[in-house]
C-alpha cells in the first residue's frame, strides 16, 4: 500500500464529520481507496447519486439467486461450479444431501465453508467437529476432510486460491474485540473420530488447478492419535461475533471484517442496534469503493438497505460505480429509523476484478439494476 498524502481540504456547503450532521436536502456520498482504510473525500449532491434512469454494459450492479444453482446437489464439492472467480478467489455454492462417499483435499489454497443451513459431522486431519448453521470452517490448503450430513447442508464456499486465511489486525480496539480468538473452536480427535478409524479402502479426491486426481488408500488416512502446532481447521460461528459499533457514527464495512486473505476480506454483518443519535446516518452510506468488487450473500434476517432480496441471494456491487441503500430504505431511515437490525450476511471484497461463469448468469437477477431507480 503506498504511502499516503494528506491534504484534507473543504470546499462549499459540507459537513465536518462524515456520516453525520449532512447539510439540508443532501445525499452524502464517500470517495475512498483501500477499501475504506485509505484517503476518502465526502461529497454532499443535491440527488441521490444511485438515481440512475438508465444503465448500459456489462460493468453494472447484479444479483443472483444462488439457491437456484443447477446440478447443485452433488456428493463432492469438487462437482459444485465455480460461479464468481478471479486468480485469488472463487466462489461457489454447495447443496449436499448424502454424506461424502470420498475423502476431499484442495492442493489450490485454503478453504472457508459458511454454513448457509443444515447440520453435520466434520472429519478432517485434525479431528472431529460438529458444524451448525452459521457457523465458519477455515480448512487449511492441503486439509483431508469430508462431511456426514445430518440434515441437508447448503454452503457458502470461498476458496483462497494459492493463499491462506488470517484474522485481521483490530488495531486501537485491540485483540478481543469483535471475537475474541479463544473463542475459535478447533477439531478434537474424541470418541466419534476415533470411531470412523478403519482399514477399509478410502478414495482421496484432490483438486489442483482444473484437474482432479484420486488417492487410494487400503485404510482410512483420517487416523491421526494426536497432533501440536499453530496450524488448524478452525470454526466460528456469527453468534459469537461481537459488532463494533458507534450510537453516533456508522462505522464502514471495514469494522466488520473477520478473515482476511490474499487478495480480499471476508466481513460478518451481524443483528446491531441502530445509532441513536439524531444527526447520525442510519444506513449504509453512498460509497464508490474504487478498488475493491463487493459480493455480499444474505443468510438470515431482514435486510434493511434492499428490497426483495432473500436468504441465499448474492449481491455484486463492482469497483467503479457509487452504490448504497435502496431508495425506500433510504427515505424510511430518514423518516421512521429502525432501533434495532436484525440481519447477518457474508461480504467477500475483492481487490482485483470478479469473472462470473455462464452458471452464475443462468441464476442472475436480471433487473436488478434498475432497483435502485425512484418511480
Amino acid at each position: 500500500m503506498p504511502n499516503r498524502i494528506w491534504y484534507p481540504h473543504q470546499e462549499g456547503i459540507c459537513s465536518k464529520q462524515a456520516h453525520a450532521d449532512f447539510p439540508e436536502q443532501t445525499f452524502e456520498r464517500e470517495a475512498g481507496r483501500d477499501g475504506f482504510y485509505g484517503p476518502a473525500s465526502h461529497f454532499h449532491h443535491r440527488h441521490a447519486p444511485t438515481g440512475w434512469s438508465d444503465w448500459q454494459g456489462d460493468l453494472r450492479p447484479r444479483a443472483f439467486d444462488f439457491t437456484k444453482v443447477e446440478c447443485a446437489l452433488q456428493g463432492s464439492p469438487w462437482s459444485v461450479p465455480t460461479l464468481l472467480h478471479n486468480d485469488q478467489c472463487k466462489i461457489r455454492f454447495w447443496q449436499i444431501s448424502q454424506s461424502m462417499e470420498t475423502l476431499v483435499r484442495n492442493a489450490d489454497g485454503d478453504e472457508l465453508l459458511f454454513i448457509h443451513a443444515g447440520k453435520g459431522e466434520f472429519y478432517c486431519d485434525y479431528g472431529h467437529l460438529t458444524v451448525t448453521q452459521g457457523d465458519y470452517v477455515l480448512i487449511p490448503r492441503g486439509t483431508l476432510w469430508r462431511i456426514d450430513v445430518s440434515q441437508s447442508l447448503a454452503i457458502l464456499m470461498v476458496e483462497n486460491s494459492n493463499g491462506r486465511f488470517g484474522l485481521p489486525d483490530k488495531g486501537l480496539v485491540g485483540n478481543h474485540a469483535i471475537f475474541d480468538p479463544a473463542i475459535l473452536r478447533v477439531p478434537a480427535i474424541n470418541d466419534a473420530f476415533r470411531d470412523q478409524y478403519s482399514e477399509q479402502t478410502t478414495h482421496v479426491s484432490v483438486k489442483r488447478g482444473d484437474t482432479l486426481s484420486t488417492i487410494t488408500y487400503p485404510f482410512n488416512p483420517l487416523d491421526a492419535v494426536g497432533w501440536h502446532g499453530d496450524l488448524s481447521v478452525v470454526s466460528l460461528n456469527w453468534r459469537d461475533i461481537r459488532p463494533l459499533m458507534s450510537h453516533r457514527y456508522h462505522l464502514p464495512p471495514s469494522a466488520h471484517t473477520t478473515f482476511v486473505a490474499d487478495g480480499f476480506v471476508v466481513c460478518t454483518f451481524v443483528p446491531r442496534p441502530v445509532e441513536s443519535d439524531d444527526r447520525a446516518l442510519k444506513v449504509p452510506f453512498y460509497h464508490s469503493n474504487d478498488d475493491y468488487d463487493e459480493v455480499l450473500f444474505y443468510h438470515h434476517g431482514q435486510f434493511f438497505s434492499r428490497d426483495n432480496i432473500h436468504p441465499g441471494m448474492v449481491t455484486f456491487h463492482p469497483a467503479g460505480f457509487t452504490h448504497g441503500p435502496h431508495p425506500k430504505a433510504y427515505q424510511k431511515a430518514q423518516t421512521q429509523p429502525a432501533t434495532f437490525i436484525d440481519e447477518v450476511a457474508v461480504m467477500i471484497d475483492t481487490r482485483n476484478a470478479l469473472r462470473f461463469t455462464q452458471d452464475a448468469k443462468n441464476i442472475e437477477v436480471e433487473d436488478y439494476v434498475n432497483s435502485w431507480r425512484i418511480g
